[in-house]
């Protein structure tokens, strides 16, 4: 038998699903929904913590809760070169970067091999659908492979992108690690998303022709929106048969 939060859950789950309770509607006051199921405030918020790590409810501080409208799923397409296809290629998303002036500290020193307080600009680059953040990226690269003059916020990351690629050496690898994990309190704040949600969290190394580590990159993408696809080509070298 169904807890009393499942029964809830499910109960609300399946009025959103049938359109009874539109996405973008506010749902009643947790207080008459709590009287209405005829359960515990605290029971009540349980079942709305189910909804919201579904994605299907957004909990706003001093507003109340509301029913989300569908969120668009971008695909992770590891190996590629350049970053900066990865973030925009969804035409539904829009992307607003920060630049900042940091020294090498900590990891950093171990992600970009480089010496500490070595000089890395970073860009944050926090991507929404709407008015939702959708998914979160801080790039480091170092300063003398940043055009002089990158604007601190931009609305576009295209421009900057292409100017850091006419910098650059050939690129001769790209490493990815994954992980699976839960975010943050930053990360969750920032992309407003519940603690309990699971997000895929990208680790990127790209290094040139000389073994410089030209580009790094930490990503975090809400798992009830992603999905990441990595492709191996093979080749298959023909030699000529002797006779």
């Amino acid at each position: 038998m169904p807890s009393r939060r499942d029964a809830i859950a499910h109960d609300l789950r399946h009025r959103i699903a049938t359109g009874r309770i539109r996405h973008g509607e506010r749902l009643p006051s947790e207080s008459h929904l709590a009287a209405q199921y005829r359960v515990s405030t605290p029971t009540l918020r349980n079942a709305l913590a189910v909804l919201q790590v579904e994605g299907l409810v957004e909990k706003v501080h001093g507003k109340g809760n509301y029913v989300c409208r569908p969120l668009s799923r971008i695909t992770y397409e590891g190996g590629r070169r350049t970053l900066a296809a990865q973030i925009v290629a969804d035409a539904a998303l829009r992307v607003t970067v920060r630049t900042t002036k940091i020294q090498a500290r900590g990891h950093l020193t171990t992600l970009m091999k480089a010496s500490t307080n070595s000089p890395l600009t970073e860009f944050i680059c926090l991507s929404h659908e709407g008015e939702r953040p959708h998914s979160l990226a801080r790039i480091y690269v170092p300063c003398d492979l940043v055009p002089a003059a990158v604007p601190c916020e931009s609305p576009s990351f295209d421009g900057v992108m292409r100017r850091l690629l006419e910098l650059r050496r050939p690129l001769a690898e790209v490493r990815e690690r994954l992980s699976v994990r839960l975010p943050t309190p930053e990360e969750a704040s920032t992309l407003r998303i519940s603690s309990a949600l699971a997000v895929l969290a990208i680790t990127r190394q790209t290094a040139d022709t000389t073994g410089r580590v030209v580009e790094a990159a930490l990503l975090v993408l809400p798992g009830d929106r992603v999905d990441a696809v990595f492709t191996t080509h093979h080749v298959i070298e023909e030699r000529a048969a002797e006779e």
